[in-house]
């Protein structure tokens, strides 16, 4: 990153080699369109092109870098929202893909995670498919890491009762 910072674009290129995989998955995570989440990952990489300079050497790089991608996503939604004000309806809605990852059980990992409020959804989805720690994630998010902690916990029920039948899971 520092050697992007003094406009080293082969430097440039191998970060975005190396993370754009990771920011798809991110924000597949959130958006659940694949024709979607790599605008955003496009939008994400303009935007850490005009704040490179706010990077500080030393400082971990992950979280900077998912606070960035947070704002892209939050305002891509408020975009949306404003946009479907004005969107007309149609007759027939298109066909849905096929769920892509599924258990033995026949249970769709992103199906689940869509039942999770936008917050237990984003902050489950930075640790266990980002790989990112509860401290990177708070500092992505910009609140503690109690709170992170708090969050997955209660993800965490909610996608137990779920997988256990639980009754009262939605």
């Amino acid at each position: 990153m520092a050697k992007y910072q003094h406009g080293d674009g082969v430097a440039a290129g191998l970060l975005v080699d190396a993370l754009s995989p990771q920011f798809f998955r991110f924000f597949l995570g959130q958006v659940r369109r694949r024709e979607l989440a790599d605008d955003l990952v496009q939008d994400f990489w303009l935007r850490i092109h005009s704040a490179r300079h706010t990077y500080r050497s030393g400082e971990p790089l992950l979280p900077w870098m998912y606070a960035i991608a947070r704002r892209v996503r939050i305002d891509q939604y408020r975009r949306s929202r404003n946009r479907s004000g004005r969107e007309m309806q149609v007759e027939k809605l298109p066909d849905l893909p096929a769920p892509i990852a599924t258990d033995e059980r026949g249970v769709d990992f992103d199906t689940l995670l869509e039942t999770l409020p936008e917050s237990q959804r984003e902050v489950i989805v930075m640790l266990k498919v980002s790989g990112l720690s509860v401290e990177e994630v708070a500092l992505a998010t910009g609140s503690s890491a109690g709170s992170v902690k708090q969050k997955a916990h209660r993800a965490y029920e909610k996608l137990r009762k779920l997988l256990t039948g639980g009754a009262h899971a939605v």
